[in-house]
This record gives C-alpha cells, structure tokens and sequence, in this order.
C-alpha cells in the first residue's frame, strides 16, 4: 500500500508487489553506481582546458613563473593551459572570480602568500575568505625580494649606509611597490617597521611599472624580487643592498641577506613569499591530488628546475594537506607584520 494525500484526505493507494521490487531494485542499484560515477569521474580530470586565472598583470613576477610552467604543465595533463589576466586590488579580484567558479578543477588561481595571506589582515571587507573558500592546491616556490635601490636618487652601497641616510633625512625619501597589500608592499613595510624608519610608500600597478619609477628616479627605491631586477642589476641600472630571505639566494650570492647587516630590528629577517595554484572550495580531493602530481612532475624536470632557480627562486615540494598548513601559518604571520607596521588599505 502507499500513501496519497489530496487536500484534507489521506488516502490509501495499492501498489503491485512486482512494481515495489522494480522500484527497489531501480533504487539500490542507483545507490550503488551513483558513488562509483563520482568517484570515477576525476580519473577523466581533466577533459577540456584549465584556466589559470591571473592576480598580476603581464610581465609581473607571477606572469614570468606561469608562463614557465604553462606549456609543461599542459603536456603533463593532456589538456593546454590557459592563463587568463584579472589583476587589480592586489589580486583580489582574480581570487574573488576564482572563489566563486564552478568548483571542477577547471578554474583555478595563481596565489602567493600576499594574496592568500596579507591580504586577510589588510582589506576588511573580502567578500571571500582566503581560506575557507579554496582548496590549496600546491606550491610553486619561495619568492626573495631584494633590497633595490636606483643610485642616482640614493648613492650608497651597503644596507648600513641607507639606514643612515634615509634616517638623516626623514620624509625625503619614498619607495615602491607592486601595488598595496603585495609582497614587495609587505616587505617593505616590515623592514621599515624593523629598522625605524621613516618612508612615504607609492603603489603602482604591478612589477613593470614599479621598475620603471625607479629606473626613472621616481622612487629610490624597491623590495622587488630577484627575477625582476635581474636584467637591470646585470647591466648596472641598479643596485642591490640585501636579500629578504634568511639565506643568501644562488643566482646572487654576493649580495647579503638583511640580517646579516647586524643593524638593530634586523635580526632573523625573513620577508620571503611564495607561489602557488589554489582551486574553488569544493574541489574534489581527487581532482586537487592530480594537479598537484602533475606541477611537482613539472618542477622536477631539470630544464624548468634550472631556470626557475637561476632567477633567484627556490622550489617548494608540498601536499595538498602540508600546503594548507602553510597557507594557515603564513596568513598568522601576516596578520602580525600588519599589526605591528601599522599598515593600513581600508
């Protein structure tokens, strides 16, 4: 029997026992196979192209590493690679678009520890959270920013002998970055906060054009990374005073760290910041643990291995699950850099 209801009337309705097994039967089976589908399904991951979506613009330090990985990376997944620019609010826009995409692994973000990191403690009203709302997927590498100074608008040639100047001169001079909330931004502003010092901050719109004000003396100087100012520093445009990370970096082993200068506040200095691919909350794991294999495929590949690290970076090898431990501790650790610098955006 089965139940069927009009309005005020509960009325009993026969069912054939026949019908009762084939609607069992319809059922089980459908119980079984629809799991056996979801979890299948990611074997065929991925069908169609991924997009990486952009926080930078073209050219950035972010576009230089992307564009390295792009062609491997789709060799190694059967599918190309489609790298689609969203810059802007220090990558909040692409991370908004990319926290609110269809959670297929077919979307994803090309993050660092400013974007899903810094930026948590900066701006107030994210309509995002950076980690609630994505899945970690994995690290790229560890990002040095160096101390980059144009000579011509501040002559001096060690990290003491810019702490002097600039504190003999409060006010005068100002620095850049790739934007507010970047990690060029942040590092600066921990040194100052560090070292007490006294400078105006002047965002610009992404890497290039922050090395361009200062080749042109628009700023004296910037944090910029190691890959940036590579060129200009081979051909004697700029000079470079001190590493943020606390090792000295291959590609410029003759300059020195920050804290090796032994001024007071830099101590155990260790501004670094990283890349990495983070997907739509609701990712399947299955899904997550695929790109990850196939980025560290690529990265253990000598070719890309070499050329990533001869610009000053470092290769970093995490699971999904270690990266998102990562994500938390980085995020913390910002939080408190804003803090105590006193930085502010809205």
């Amino acid at each position: 029997m089965g139940l069927h209801c009009f309005p005020g009337v509960l009325t009993l309705i026969p069912i054939q026992p026949r019908s009762l097994l084939r609607h069992a039967v319809v059922a089980a089976t459908a119980a079984v196979l629809l799991p056996l589908a979801q979890a299948q399904a990611p074997a065929d991951w991925p069908q169609h192209p991924v997009t990486v979506v952009m926080t930078f613009p073209a050219g950035s330090g972010v576009d230089v590493v992307a564009r390295t990985l792009q062609e491997p990376l789709g060799k190694v997944l059967g599918q190309p690679v489609v790298i689609d620019y969203k810059p802007g609010a220090a990558g909040n826009i692409a991370s908004e678009y990319v926290a609110r995409a269809r959670p297929d692994g077919y979307t994803v973000v090309f993050g660092t520890a400013a974007t899903h990191g810094s930026n948590a403690a900066l701006y107030k009203k994210m309509s995002f959270d950076v980690e609630t709302d994505f899945v970690p997927v994995t690290p790229i590498l560890d990002v040095s920013n160096v101390l980059t100074i144009n000579p011509d608008v501040i002559n001096v040639k060690t990290l003491k002998e810019f702490v002097e100047v600039v504190k003999a001169n409060p006010g005068k001079f100002n620095y850049a970055s790739t934007g507010n909330g970047t990690g060029t931004h942040m590092a600066f502003a921990e040194f100052n906060s560090r070292l007490g010092l006294n400078m105006a901050h002047v965002p610009y719109k992404g890497g290039p054009e922050a090395m361009t004000a200062v080749l042109k003396g628009e700023t004296c100087c910037i944090m910029n990374q190691v890959q940036t100012v590579l060129t200009q520093y081979k051909a004697g445009k700029v000079r470079l005073l001190g590493v943020t990370t606390a090792k000295r970096v291959a590609a410029i082993q003759e300059v020195p760290t920050i804290a090796e200068s032994g001024l007071p506040g830099a101590g155990g200095f260790d501004s670094s910041t990283w890349f990495a691919l983070f997907a739509p909350k609701g990712t399947d794991p299955k899904v997550v643990a695929r790109l990850n294999g196939a980025v560290r495929t690529v990265l253990e590949t000598p070719e890309i291995r070499g050329k990533l690290e001869s610009a000053g970076n470092t290769i970093r090898i995490e699971t999904p699950e270690q990266f998102r431990q990562t994500v938390h501790a980085n995020r913390a650790k910002w939080a408190d850099v804003v803090k105590a610098a006193n930085v502010t955006i809205d």
